[in-house]
């Protein structure tokens, strides 16, 4: 059996916390060493918590033995701990999304499984979003136990730069350990690699005043590898693009493509119009001109984009007006009653 390598921490909940039901969402992929040291912090952590809770671990199709660890594990530690297991590995928004969606709890926690995240942060977390009327109160690694130039320093940059441009002020977008209130989450799906935006698409469905952030504890990895590097930097560059793009124009991406189309056009026809004011009321010769195909194929880039705005409200109609397809295909589970399947303190029976 597996011992925690996380230091020595008793169990804090708050006082007066308000009725509710409590999911922890975990997504995993290799990380069967960390399996049963997480679960042992997690019932640490919530084993006197006043109200009822569930874990949901979400196997994202790994390769080592983490799928045979976590059902050991949820056969030891009973109903309330629930596997999700993916058919293969669909990275990890999708597997988060798989664990939102089979999450039965009125506030949902999301972490990571690589024991950097600590789960005695939970029910303080969760104790501030009910009291204070929040949708989100997302993770601050404010110690973080990285390393200095592929994982903070860009990391500090990418935060100033998403809170910059999607309005959402928080310190740390990346950290996997936040609380949200499910009839607020549940109205946002995650796909490609969104799990990295969370807080900029959750301000899509609510104010980003109903979002807060937490200073949280932040341990060094012990077990298993980072499945991160500097190419992530690359890609969240291009992500938040889209985040940019969709925050604005989700439900108009005519106004974007047609705003742009009618620059170009605008440009390319007032070229065009000049030109022909030195033709007919100069005589000058203008059919070698470089100035004249400018203008021609900027009008043409304009007319494509404008074209291109009314294609986008079409899509953007048969989006919201038809189902969504889920991003993941998970194996069949038990389906449990909204009464079973939950875990709470002796002394609190309800």
């Amino acid at each position: 059996m597996n011992t925690s390598p996380l230091p020595h921490a008793e169990p804090r909940i708050p006082d007066n916390l308000p009725k509710h039901r409590l999911s922890v969402v975990v997504p995993m992929y290799n990380e069967a060493e960390n399996v049963e040291p997480l679960l042992e912090r997690i019932h640490l952590a919530l084993g006197p918590y006043p109200w009822p809770w569930e874990v949901v671990l979400v196997d994202d199709g790994s390769s080592d033995g983490t799928p045979n660890e976590l059902e050991r594990c949820a056969k030891k530690y009973g109903s309330h701990v629930r596997v999700v297991v993916l058919v293969r590995n669909f990275k990890q928004t999708a597997a988060m999304q798989a664990g939102l969606d089979a999450a039965r709890g009125t506030v949902i926690a999301t972490m990571d499984g690589d024991l950097q995240n600590d789960p005695i942060d939970i029910p303080r977390m969760a104790g501030r979003l009910l009291t204070e009327d929040l949708d989100l109160v997302a993770g601050w690694r404010k110690d973080r136990q990285d390393g200095l130039w592929l994982r903070k320093i860009p990391s500090r940059i990418a935060n100033r730069l998403i809170a910059r441009l999607t309005g959402v002020q928080l310190k740390d977008y990346g950290c996997s350990l936040k609380v949200f209130r499910a009839s607020a989450i549940k109205n946002v799906r995650l796909y490609g690699e969104m799990h990295r935006f969370i807080p900029a698409w959750l301000a899509t469905v609510t104010t980003p005043k109903r979002i807060a952030q937490e200073v949280v504890a932040h341990h060094a990895r012990v077990f298993g590898q980072s499945k991160y590097g500097i190419s992530r930097t690359f890609r969240v560059v291009l992500d938040l693009v889209f985040v940019y793009f969709f925050m604005r124009y989700r439900t108009r991406p005519g106004h974007f493509f047609g705003g742009i189309g009618i620059a170009l056009g605008g440009v390319g026809g007032l070229i065009l119009t000049y030109l022909m004011a030195l033709k007919v009321f100069f005589g000058e010769s203008i059919g070698t001109r470089p100035l004249l195909f400018g203008g021609f194929f900027l009008v043409i880039a304009g007319i494509q984009m404008v074209t291109s705005g009314v294609l986008a409200e079409l899509l953007a109609r048969v989006y919201f007006e038809s189902g969504i397809t889920k991003p993941y295909l998970a194996r069949p589970t038990k389906e449990l009653s909204d009464a079973a399947g939950w875990a709470q303190s002796p002394e609190h029976h309800e």
